[in-house]
């Protein structure tokens, strides 16, 4: 098996060498090339041709989200961004994402063994996914420069679709609650599909997606002035309101817990402690199928690994609907993967129709 080529580009000689070590540890990676500012990266990814490249954000001469701008302009290749757990940071790698990188580890170096042990797992683990599909980014040219001419048919489709007047009341809505999971490419695929929500609609979202707690409400209040819903971080306690959109918080466990016949409310705990991912796209979605049984429905985005399968599973089980992403529109196939090969998607649709989807399901 041929070893996966990573450029490095950062402008700190500190997290130049603990990028490479960390990478130089795994058996299946190969650093082909460290460049010290984004200029310098540009120029070595095109005459490099790596597989992937993490790149840094604050740096002099071309900062990360120009250099990243350029990269997938001109070849475009997987790009991870190592980014600050601050607001700023998160806002930035926002910004890069937008501009076609695959996704971000943050660069959190000043904590125990331990948890450089997770952020080496994690950037290991992010660029074997990502280096997978190295063809999804290599057609994201091409698919930028045809994203006006979509299939006239899908247009209509989706056209129809999100027109549709929405439900009379939060009460008698068929599909009340929908849970969204999406880790690995989640922020640009739930920026596409939540956006293209109509507003008017009366049924109440929860969307969990892999993401530090410094992240993610810089990631609400960035949705919530691109949506026609309104998008906040969830809090503690706060009432389930219809035509509303709450992103979990990371670093925790958000569910969704019923008061009465109808009332409806967001509980925030570190429970269960071991989870691998916090938030848990299966906690949540258990939470709400639990809560609105026979009345919910799972969405799973792009992501690696498989949570949201068993989310998924009691979804359907309780008389719910599910939808699954399709390969060929994921940053990387996992979590719908999981869902589609156990036969727990009821359909599957490519990212673009996905909004128009949830609309007809609800």
């Amino acid at each position: 098996m041929s070893l996966i080529k990573v450029l490095i580009v950062d402008d700190s000689a500190f997290m130049r060498r603990v990028i490479r070590q960390m990478l130089e540890d795994s058996r299946e990676v190969e650093v082909v090339g460290v460049a010290r500012d984004g200029s310098e990266g540009v120029e070595m990814a095109l005459a490099l041709k790596p597989d992937v490249i993490t790149m840094d954000i604050e740096m002099p001469r071309l900062n990360g989200l120009e250099a990243t701008e350029r990269i997938m302009e001109q070849m475009p290749t997987p790009i991870i961004m190592v980014s600050s757990l601050t607001v700023e940071g998160a806002k930035a790698t926002f910004e890069a994402l937008d501009k076609g990188a695959a996704d971000f580890i943050s660069k959190n170096l000043t904590t125990s063994a331990l948890d450089l042990m997770k952020i080496q797992e994690e950037l290991v683990g992010k660029i074997k996914a990502v280096s997978r599909r190295k063809h999804y980014f290599t057609s994201l040219r091409t698919a930028n420069k045809t994203a006006q001419a979509v299939n006239a048919s899908s247009a209509r489709d989706l056209s129809a679709a999100l027109t549709m007047p929405a439900k009379k009341s939060f009460a008698t809505q068929k599909m009340a609650f929908v849970a969204i999971g999406a880790s690995t490419g989640g922020p640009r695929a739930l920026q596409e599909v939540l956006s293209k929500l109509p507003g008017g609609l009366t049924t109440a979202f929860l969307v969990a997606v892999h993401m530090p707690r410094a992240f993610t409400g810089a990631f609400a209040e960035r949705l919530n002035g691109l949506c026609n819903l309104g998008v906040k971080e969830a809090e503690h306690g706060e009432k389930v309101r219809p035509g509303q959109i709450l992103l979990s918080p990371g670093g925790s466990q958000t569910k969704i817990r019923r008061k009465g016949l109808m009332d409806f409310y967001v509980h925030i705990d570190d429970e269960p402690k071991n989870a691998l991912y916090k938030p848990c796209v299966d906690v949540c979605m258990t939470s709400v199928a639990e809560s609105y049984p026979g009345r919910s429905m799972g969405v799973i985005l792009t992501g690696m690994g498989h949570d949201g399968r068993e989310g998924m599973r009691l979804i359907k089980e309780k008389g719910g609907k599910t939808l699954a992403q399709n390969e060929e529109t994921c940053t990387v196939y996992g979590m719908p993967k999981a869902v589609i090969d156990a036969g727990l998607a009821d359909k599957i649709a490519p990212l673009e129709l996905i909004a128009a989807e949830i609309v007809n399901m609800i």
